[in-house]
C-alpha cells in the first residue's frame, strides 16, 4: 500500500512511518481500552461464577438463573443503538466514561440483592447501563486505525475478554472460596463488589485520558496526524449519513443474524462452563476456576494468531468461518465427554479457540460494509451488535430450560453446535460480494 505525494513529502510515502505511527497510537490508547474491556467482559461472566452460591441463597431454579442472566442482555439490547447514537453526538470519551461509571455502580449494588425479583431488576439495570460500550469502542477504533490494521487491533481488544476469563476465573474461585463470610458478606457479594468499584475509577481515567479525534491528540506531531488521518480516510470513501442508509446495505442484516448465532455459542460458554466442569465431578471452586480459564487461554492464543494472519492475507470471512466450525466441534465434543473432566476440558479448549477468537475476527467485517465515520457507521455497528446480543437472551434461558427439563446440559450443547454450523454456512455462502473480497493485505 502506498500513498501519492502530499504536503508531508517523502514522509507520507514511507510505509515504515505509517507503521510507527500506528504502533504509537496503539501503545497510547489500547492498554486503557483493553483494561476497560476486561472489566466489561468480567461483568458479563461473573454471574456464572456466582451461580452456585447465588442460586442457593436466593433459591433460584436453573431456568430462573438463566432468565436473570438473560435480562442483562435485554437491558443491553433495548438501549444499545440509542447509546451509540449518543456516543456519536457527545463524543466517545465522555460517553464511554459515563457507561463505565454507571454500570460499575449498578454492579456493586448486587451486594444488596436478597430476593429473586431484585436479582431480575438489577441484572436488567446493569445491562442497560453497559449498553453501547462494546460497539462504541469498536466504532472508536475505526477513528484511529486504518482498515489494514483493524484485524490485529480488534484482536488486541478482544484479547481482554480472554484475559477476563483467564484471570477472572481463578480469581473468582479464590474470592468465592476464601472471602465467603469476610465482613459478614457472602463470596458472591465480594465478586460483584470487586467487579463494580474499579469500573467507576476507570471511567474517571477514560474521561481524562482518551481523545475523540486524531486531530485532538497532542502526543502526535502535525505530520503524524496528517498521515494517519489520510490513511484512515483512504479506505472510507463510502460514507453513510444515517442509520437507515446503513441498514439498507446488502449484507447488513445477514451480519446481524450471523453475530446472533455466534453469540448464542459465546454465551453458552460464558454462562455454563463452570457448571459443565462441576457436573463432570469437580467440586472445589478454585479448581473449577482454574479449569474454566483453559478455553480463554486457548481463545487468547487463537485470536492473536488469527488476527495477524487475517491482516497479513486480507482474508476475513473464511477465517471467521473456520473458527466457528472449530467451536461447533468443541460443543459436540463437550456433549459427548460431559462426564469425563479431562476430555471435557480438551473440548472446552477447542471451543474457546474457535468461538472466543471468532468474535474479534467477525468484527473486521462490518467496517468493510459501514465505511465512513458518520452516524450511520456508529449506529450500524451498534445495531449489528444489538442483533447479536439477542443470542445472550436465547442462550442462557434455553440451556437452563433444557437442563431443568432433561436433567442434563448435553442436549443444549448439541443445539448450540448446530447453530454454530449454521453461522459458518451463512458466512461461507450467504454474504454479498463486498464482504467476500479480500482487503489489501498489510505490509
Amino acid at each position: 500500500m502506498t500513498l501519492s505525494a502530499t504536503s508531508t513529502g517523502g514522509f507520507a510515502d514511507d510505509v515504515s512511518a505509517e507503521k510507527a505511527i500506528v504502533r504509537k497510537v496503539a501503545w497510547r490508547i489500547m492498554p486503557l481500552i483493553m483494561i476497560c474491556y476486561l472489566f466489561a467482559f468480567f461483568d458479563r461472566i461473573n454471574i456464572s461464577f456466582a451461580k452456585f452460591q447465588l442460586q442457593a441463597d436466593l433459591s433460584l431454579s436453573n431456568t430462573a438463573y438463566g432468565l436473570g442472566a438473560g435480562l442483562f442482555v435485554v437491558g443491553y439490547v433495548l438501549f444499545e443503538v440509542p447509546s451509540n447514537m449518543m456516543l456519536y453526538k457527545v463524543g466517545a470519551r465522555r460517553w464511554i466514561a459515563r457507561i463505565m461509571m454507571s454500570w460499575g455502580v449498578a454492579t456493586a449494588l448486587m451486594v444488596f440483592v436478597t430476593a429473586e425479583w431484585q436479582f431480575y431488576v438489577l441484572r436488567f439495570l446493569i445491562g442497560a447501563m453497559e449498553a453501547g460500550f462494546a460497539p462504541g469502542v469498536l466504532y472508536y477504533l475505526t477513528l484511529w486505525f486504518p482498515q489494514s490494521y483493524r484485524g490485529r487491533i480488534t484482536s488486541m481488544l478482544f484479547l481482554a475478554s480472554a484475559f477476563a476469563g483467564l484471570i477472572g476465573a481463578p480469581v473468582s474461585g479464590l474470592v468465592l472460596g476464601h472471602m465467603d463470610g469476610l465482613l459478614e458478606m457472602r463470596g458472591w457479594h465480594w465478586l460483584f463488589l470487586l467487579g463494580g468499584v474499579p469500573c467507576v475509577l476507570l471511567g474517571l481515567v477514560v474521561l481524562r485520558t482518551l481523545k475523540d479525534r486524531v486531530a485532538d491528540a497532542q502526543w502526535l506531531t502535525p505530520e503524524e496526524k496528517t498521515l494517519l488521518a489520510s490513511r484512515i480516510a483512504s479506505h472510507e470513501a463510502n460514507k453513510h449519513g444515517s442509520l437507515l442508509a446503513a441498514i439498507r446495505l446488502p449484507g447488513f442484516l445477514m451480519l446481524g443474524v450471523i453475530y446472533f448465532l455466534i453469540q448464542v455459542a459465546s454465551y453458552g460458554l460464558n454462562f455454563w462452563a463452570p457448571q459443565l466442569i462441576r457436573s463432570a465431578g469437580t467440586e472445589n471452586p478454585v479448581i473449577i476456576g482454574l479449569l474454566t480459564a483453559v478455553p480463554y487461554i486457548c481463545g487468547a492464543i487463537s485470536m492473536v494468531v488469527i488476527g495477524r494472519l487475517s491482516d497479513a492475507s486480507g482474508e476475513r470471512r473464511k477465517f471467521v468461518c473456520g473458527l466457528v466450525v472449530a467451536g461447533a466441534i468443541g460443543f459436540f465434543c463437550a456433549g459427548i465427554f460431559a462426564e469425563h473432566t479431562l476430555l471435557l476440558v480438551f473440548a472446552l479448549a477447542l471451543l474457546g479457540a474457535g468461538i472466543i477468537a471468532s468474535i474479534p475476527a467477525f468484527w473486521a467485517l462490518p467496517p468493510k460494509l459501514l465505511a465512513g465515520a458518520g452516524a450511520g457507521a456508529a449506529g450500524g455497528i451498534a445495531l449489528i451488535n444489538t442483533l447479536g446480543q439477542f443470542g445472550g437472551i436465547v442462550s442462557p434461558v434455553m440451556v437452563g430450560y433444557i437442563k431443568d427439563m432433561s436433567g442434563s446440559t448435553t442436549p443444549a450443547l448439541y443445539v448450540i453446535g448446530v447453530t454454530s454450523l449454521l453461522a459458518a454456512a451463512l458466512l461461507y455462502w450467504g454474504l454479498p460480494e463486498r464482504l467476500r473480497t479480500r482487503d489489501k493485505p498489510s505490509r
